[in-house]
């Protein structure tokens, strides 16, 4: 039985609110209001440290994603209607279900670090090469001890936007929202330490990624507890924001390579052309033909965003009833948070999945493995690997001196350490003091091990936190580069 009532409650951490609207209101002002939000504004979507602001930031992708979310659910919800919304216990429930998936799809990628997804793999990198030396150093004379060792490898080396998203909004920002806005970003429902789930597992789709870290596991298990949420299934509500994310990659990477001159106008219709006609495309290659024409009547400067406009507004308005009825669908399941696909890849064989097959293989191999994009991801990696070297000293230390090295008059000899530990952000210091605080300290093997592994935490949040021209001062101030 499908009861959206069950879900979009009330409750939060702190300072539950019993009216459903004003509990919505009050996410919606958190997160607007969010530094970690206003963040998003100078990290990279795929072309780092651009200063062409007509080219696309996390920020103004998200609010791309949450558009299409709102209509994608305002779409599903007359569907709804012609069956009554009392029968899905959305009754009065409208704002709650629209404001929601635009707010889950406005900080969906809130935890993604600067210079964009490369930065991910150059993170994990850099941590299994580094960190798990030294976890493994830890001494473990009990087989759960060891056991923990291996979980806290495995978690450690697993950094991912999606999970670093729960663990901003629940321990670094504390926006205290409400748990359904939570749970509603958690995209994958694995954990970073559990392993990858072969093609066997009926939630393979659903755990294909690190959806949270060990250490935000409690949190989500009592969400998933009070919500009745499965472990290893979603919220409802998150498939509408990730089918949103979808189709606003459709044609942005292409449209922002334009805008930066790696294609002309005239190159992205004759590739896109091209493909579908290698492909027997013919729904993507008659919508192409049509704006193409339909642009070409402008003037010469205005042909490039008349174009565009045409291709997006079209594609957005088919994508949108397509997802939608994809849900409606499958509402059962996916209100279970069972449904094991996105929802613009259930039918493979549709129109519309051929179509944004054929555009995400026009952006890999146009966009993606452009000579310039590659050059400015080896950039990021140099640079996000300094600041890792650079911050180092902190992880060498061992808990007692780390714990010294805190207090204000410390007089620890570590003039490095020192100095490196006064650029971290408080708030991430306190979320790091916090989680120690509540471990055992008389097992002291257990203790010393999860110390580190949050201290590790400690500096991922730091420098994964950054903004890619924050990143680039602080990889040139500290390593001489900006030194005259």
């Amino acid at each position: 039985m499908i009861n959206y009532k069950e879900k979009l409650t009330t409750e939060r951490e702190l300072n539950s609110y019993s009216d459903i609207d004003i509990s919505v209101e009050s996410d919606r002002g958190r997160i607007f209001s969010s530094a970690a939000f206003r963040r998003l504004q100078k990290r990279t979507q795929v072309f780092a440290l651009e200063l062409n602001a007509s080219i696309r930031s996390r920020l103004t992708h998200s609010l791309e994603v949450a558009q299409n979310a709102r209509y994608i659910a305002r779409t599903i919800l007359d569907e709804l209607k012609k069956n009554d919304l009392k029968t899905y216990g959305l009754e009065d429930m409208e704002n709650a279900f629209i404001s929601t998936s635009e707010m889950t799809s406005l900080i969906h990628d809130i935890g993604n670090p600067p210079f964009g997804h490369f930065a991910e793999e150059t993170i994990n990198k850099w941590l299994k090469i580094n960190i798990l030396p030294k976890l493994e150093s830890f001494k473990s004379s009990t087989k759960e001890i060891e056991d923990l060792k291996s979980i806290l490898k495995s978690d450690i080396c697993n950094y991912d936007g999606n999970a670093q998203a729960i663990r901003i909004i629940t321990k670094l920002q504390r926006l205290n929202l409400s748990y359904f806005q939570i749970i509603a970003v958690l995209k994958y429902t694995r954990g970073a330490f559990e392993n990858k789930p072969d093609n066997s597992d009926s939630l393979n789709y659903l755990k294909k990624k690190p959806g949270f870290y060990y250490s935000e596991k409690d949190l989500v298990e009592k969400i998933q507890t009070t919500l009745n949420i499965k472990a290893g299934h979603r919220f409802p509500i998150t498939y509408i924001m990730e089918a949103a994310d979808d189709i606003s990659y459709l044609t942005a990477d292409l449209e922002d390579s334009v805008e930066k001159g790696i294609l002309s106008l005239d190159e992205v219709y004759n590739i896109i052309t091209s493909e579908c006609t290698k492909q027997n495309e013919e729904f993507l290659l008659e919508i192409i033909n049509k704006q193409y024409e339909k642009a070409k009547k402008n003037d010469e400067p205005y042909q490039f965003n008349m174009f565009f406009t045409f291709l997006r507004v079209t594609l957005v308005t088919n994508f949108v009833k397509h997802v939608s009825s994809i849900f409606i669908e499958n509402h059962q399941a996916i209100f279970e948070g069972s449904f094991n696909h996105a929802l613009l890849e259930y039918d493979k064989q549709s129109k519309y999945y051929k179509a944004l097959k054929v555009l995400q293989d026009i952006s890999k191999m146009y966009i993606y493995q452009n000579k310039e994009v590659q050059t400015l991801e080896l950039q990021a990696y140099t640079i996000l690997n300094s600041l890792f070297d650079i911050y180092k000293p902190l992880l060498e230390l061992d808990t007692h001196d780390f714990f010294e090295l805190l207090k204000e008059d410390n007089k620890i000899n570590c003039f490095i350490s020192k100095r490196l530990i006064k650029r971290i952000s408080s708030k991430q210091i306190v979320a790091y003091q916090n989680d120690v605080k509540k471990l055992n300290i008389d097992n002291t093997e257990e203790y010393n091990i999860l110390e580190f592994y949050y201290r590790v935490r400690l500096v991922i949040d730091y420098i994964s936190g950054m903004t890619d021209d924050f990143a680039l001062e602080r990889y040139n101030l500290l390593s001489g580069n900006a030194i005259k």
